[in-house]
């Protein structure tokens, strides 16, 4: 009986001692090369990093960056024999080009690691598994992906090779991201957006069919609450795939990265006006229905206004047929009403001299030709010539006017979770009424005055008020990178809508960069009119009139 069980011990330790020694050889001896490259290149290429990022998710919790394991190939140099015949068949399975992979190998022949490729498709992975290449491996590190490839990009950025966020909210939120208030946990916190996927992806389908049909450059588009400042879509053309950001960059093309939305200023054109308006109306210098007569012509300063294309209106015209119309010297006549002072201080007070403090990277204009006071500069800037901005900085202020006269501010970041748990959830956030809820009534009516009776026809959808006004600018031969003065023939036509007009759910800001049109009235407003129609059937917002 003792014989048998020291001899069941001894067969078990046997047993166990042939499986660390066969692991052992499998590990030093037949996977060798592999582990000695990847330790080398853990060593050289990946930094460590305490916690997992936090990912970002949109308002119904689809993904929009998360981490996952993604397989990369590397190659051990020192273990390849021919280069050539190598660089050949790894060109064709990564689609990279074979000089490329060739000099890379020839540079690094005394190592052992080698970096050729991250992001591997499942395709190329079982490709390079079946060939078993010598030198050659597939493994896999924890990585960012983001699942809905250009949708919202600009929005999102990317996490770039060194591990920080590049752009948008991965740079904004870099810091929240990799780090947590809590030490022991694994992960930092995740961020909820405001952005609505479907009408994100619709933003950005109607985008992508004005490059089709009206040529755009590029163009922008911004859905808001204009009650709480809540983005309901940002959407960018062109845009980018944050999981291919090289390729971009190799291109030298990073403009794509950029927000154009709060990090690019243009002047405005007429969509201005309704600013000039909100001014005069508020000061009771002027009512809707205040009349003057166009003189077709204004000269200041040794320079002439005209209205578009020249046209003359005759008779007596009210202060809501210059909105209609979208008359040039209308608007001069209401800043004049208001006065240089005051009409400075109004454009102040919308917002347009500071950042909106939205919570990704922007940019602003000081407007500083304005500031210096000439008349001419005030009266081109009454209707959106010669004044810079942003498109979230005009759509801030057309939320003033729907809104009842509140400065708010814009945000895409609402909710942020840690472990699952509520951390920090943002607030309404509004300034002191900047114009009287009368004022924002009058000039609501007065827009809608545009979509019934003037060049905003197309914007109408059936049952709803719709209020907006449209503006088409010249583009300053100075913003094309010309030094020159003036304007040159490329245009840039917007338009700003909300609806319901007098109960407004949501603000549409349409920007269209040089499209193959005449006015925005033929480009930016028929795209405002599907977008709107298709947020009043998805919200089942009910009509205002039968």
């Amino acid at each position: 009986m003792k014989n048998w069980r020291i001899n069941l011990i001894f067969f078990l330790f046997l047993l166990f001692s042939a499986a660390i020694i066969s692991r052992l050889i499998y590990l030093q001896i037949l996977k060798g090369d592999f582990y000695k490259a990847l330790s080398q290149g853990l060593h050289n290429s990946f930094p460590e990093t305490q916690i997992e990022r936090g990912e970002i998710f949109l308002k119904g919790g689809e993904s929009l960056a998360i981490n996952i394991d993604l397989p990369f190939v590397f190659a051990s140099p020192k273990k390849i024999t021919d280069f050539e015949k190598t660089s050949q068949i790894l060109s064709e399975i990564l689609n990279l080009d074979k000089n490329f992979i060739l000099e890379k190998l020839k540079k690094d022949k005394d190592k052992f690691y080698s970096l050729l490729k991250k992001n591997l498709s499942p395709e190329e992975v079982e490709k390079l598994k079946n060939l078993s290449l010598e030198g050659i491996f597939v493994d896999k590190e924890r990585g960012r992906y983001y699942p809905q490839e250009n949708l919202a990009s600009q929005v999102i950025g990317f996490l770039g090779a060194e591990g920080k966020g590049q752009y948008g909210l991965e740079e904004s939120f870099n810091d929240i991201l990799e780090n947590g208030q809590d030490a022991e946990l694994k992960k930092g916190p995740d961020l909820i957006l405001t952005i609505d996927y479907d009408i994100q992806f619709e933003a950005e389908k109607l985008l992508q069919g004005a490059k089709e049909n009206l040529e755009i450059e590029s163009g922008q588009i911004i859905v808001i609450e204009p009650n709480s400042g809540k983005i309901i879509a940002l959407a960018h053309f062109p845009n980018f795939n944050p999981n291919q950001y090289e390729k971009y960059a190799k291109d030298r093309n990073l403009e794509i990265f950029k927000n154009s939305v709060t990090q690019k200023l243009f002047e405005p054109g007429s969509v201005f006006k309704p600013i000039t308006m909100a001014g005069a109306l508020n000061e009771g210098k002027i009512t809707p229905d205040t009349t003057y007569h166009d003189p077709g012509e204004i000269k200041i300063g040794g320079y002439k206004i005209y209205n578009y294309a020249k046209r003359t209106y005759p008779g007596e015209l009210t202060m809501t047929n210059v909105l209609e119309k979208s008359i040039n010297t209308g608007a001069v006549f209401a800043q004049k009403q208001l006065g240089e002072a005051l009409f400075l201080n109004y454009i102040e007070k919308f917002g347009f001299f500071e950042k909106t403090n939205i919570d990704i990277r922007e940019t602003y204009s000081e407007n500083s030709v304005i500031k210096n006071g000439r008349a001419i500069n005030f009266a081109t800037a009454s209707f959106g010539q010669g004044i810079e901005m942003t498109p979230i900085q005009l759509t801030r202020a057309y939320c003033v006017i729907a809104n009842g006269g509140k400065l708010i501010k814009p945000y895409l970041v609402e909710k942020i979770l840690e472990n699952g748990n509520l951390v920090k959830e943002i607030q309404l956030e509004t300034s002191l009424p900047i114009i009287s809820s009368k004022t924002s009534r009058q000039l609501t009516a007065m827009l809608v005055s545009v979509i019934e009776n003037g060049y905003g026809k197309s914007a109408k959808i059936p049952g709803y008020y719709i209020a907006g006004k449209t503006g088409t600018a010249q583009v300053a031969f100075s913003n094309l990178g010309i030094n020159k003065e003036g304007y040159s023939e490329k245009t840039i036509q917007t338009f700003v809508g909300f609806a319901p007009a007098f109960d407004p759910k949501f603000l549409i800001l349409i920007k269209l960069d040089n499209p193959k049109a005449k006015t925005a009235e033929y480009s930016a407003v028929p795209i405002f009119h599907d977008l709107a129609e298709y947020i009043i059937h998805y919200w089942q917002i009910p009509p205002d009139y039968e």
